[in-house]
């Protein structure tokens, strides 16, 4: 687990972030964003923009982007398929993946994994290496034993197509030895623009508290915005899922 200089609980491997302070010296990259015109996506897409990256944003309709910037390019992409995807890699620097799919009792959920897979072999062909994707708390079976009634009995069964799907990913990318993802797992999602709190990260399915249970439930997507592309400059988390939520 990576040290921070900010207070870290050591017995329980959560490590506070403060990743809202002036960074000036960060590095300004071209980035591609996945899911761009999502609730998180936008949130992304627009703190990216004010911090100075160029932002190729990923849309099956790009209409629905509201955004309009001098470093902001939004194509049209099918997120299934390599060849799709290839062009709109080129000469970029990362991948970051805000992708979401709805829950299905009846068929099931595969759009995680059969996006991943177009975006790995594309990410392949266009020598690019560094990925930041985003999938939930939970996604490991069992992992939400020390969760609450509701979240556990009620919630959980609700979503539990989506969460199998995004795990299924995540045991993709860690076959993935030749590309530095980062999986990013926050809670439930408000739609709320980021904050100054600082953010409590861990590596596992959820953060615990010094009893074990899990800190909180929810978090601002802009928060969840600011700690993805706080990734791009730093190699914490490089081939590990971490969970995060704000303090």
């Amino acid at each position: 687990m990576a040290h921070h200089p900010d207070h870290q609980a050591r017995d329980h491997g959560i490590v506070l972030m403060c990743v809202n302070r002036p960074q000036p010296h960060l590095q300004k990259m071209r980035i591609v964003v996945l899911g761009a015109t999502g609730q998180t996506g936008q949130y992304l897409v627009n703190q990216a923009l004010h911090q100075g990256h160029v932002v190729t944003a990923v849309a099956r309709n790009p209409g629905k982007m509201t955004v309009m910037h001098d470093k902001l390019q939004v194509v049209e992409g099918n997120i299934f398929s390599e060849e799709s995807l290839k062009p709109l890699f080129k000469d970029h620097d990362a991948v970051i993946s805000c992708l979401g799919f709805p829950a299905s009792a009846f068929s099931g959920v595969t759009g995680y994994t059969q996006s991943m897979k177009a975006v790995i072999g594309a990410m392949r062909e266009t020598k690019m290496n560094r990925l930041i994707a985003m999938t939930s708390w939970y996604t490991a079976p069992g992992s939400a034993s020390n969760s609450s009634f509701f979240i556990r009995n009620l919630l959980l069964p609700i979503i539990q197509s989506v969460l199998t799907n995004m795990y299924e990913m995540e045991n993709f990318l860690k076959d993935t030895d030749d590309i530095n993802w980062t999986v990013v797992r926050p809670p439930g999602l408000k739609n709320e623009s980021a904050t100054a709190k600082e953010i409590l990260t861990h590596e596992g399915y959820f953060v615990p508290d010094e009893r074990g249970s899990p800190i909180g439930q929810t978090i601002a997507r802009g928060d969840v915005a600011r700690f993805m592309l706080s990734l791009l400059n730093s190699n914490a988390w490089v081939k590990k899922g971490v969970a995060m939520i704000t303090k």
